[in-house]
């Protein structure tokens, strides 16, 4: 049976992400980061969940400790404060340096390992906070580079199933799938109740309320 790897970080967008993949045969080799985020906790324990409903056949949960030494991101050092002013314009302090592509390059790993055929991430471009790393255009430049720095026998795609969609069109194709959303998180800040006014809480808020769906998460 094909194989694919999934980068699911415990948020709705990887969520849906990887329920395309189960959904479209293949099975799933599950991947999560630790790499020092404000909700490390919280992702992880969504992380496990969502997997444990995916009945993934492998599961892995990689420690990047480095992104705390770089610093550079209000998710990773706690002196710079996460924004709750709503969406601003450029590149947010939210940003952490290329974190995509090294996410991407452990995956491959992974998937050489495997012998995987796909590589699934829940990357959202039009939609998304501006995050330079979430573009169909570095997606694909990315995929052809990996597939030139592994074995001749390694063919593997980059699935981005959610680039070009809206929010409130992830949260209505979630419960088309029947996605555990209940079990996603999606705030910058806290792990016990969503702080709601995080710009991802507020993408997340905004999805919803477009969808004309409640979110079955609980907010401060």
């Amino acid at each position: 049976m094909k194989k694919a790897v999934c980068i699911i970080s415990g948020g709705m967008d990887s969520a849906l992400g990887a329920k395309i993949a189960k959904e479209e045969g293949y099975e799933l080799i599950a991947l999560h980061f630790n790499y020092g985020q404000l909700t490390e906790k919280k992702e992880l324990e969504s992380f496990r969940n969502i997997t444990k409903k995916l009945n993934c056949i492998e599961r892995y949960e990689i420690d990047l400790d480095f992104f705390k030494q770089i610093g550079a991101s209000a998710l990773t050092d706690s002196s710079l404060e996460v924004p709750t002013g709503g969406v601003e314009s450029g590149v947010p302090i939210t940003y952490v340096p290329f974190r995509n592509g090294i996410f991407i390059s452990i995956a491959t790993a992974l998937a050489e390992k495997h012998g995987a055929e796909a590589l699934f991430i829940g990357v959202v471009e039009e939609d998304s906070s501006g995050y330079p790393d979430c573009r169909d255009s570095y997606i694909k430049s990315m995929e052809k580079s990996i597939n030139l720095g592994t074995k001749d026998e390694t063919k593997l795609a980059i699935k981005m199933p959610l680039v070009h969609l809206k929010k409130f069109e992830i949260v209505q194709k979630s419960i088309e799938l029947n996605v555990p959303l209940e079990d996603t998180w999606s705030c910058y800040k806290n792990e016990d109740k969503a702080c709601g006014v995080c710009d991802s809480c507020r993408l997340r808020l905004n999805g919803f309320e477009k969808a004309g769906v409640k979110d079955p998460i609980k907010y401060t």
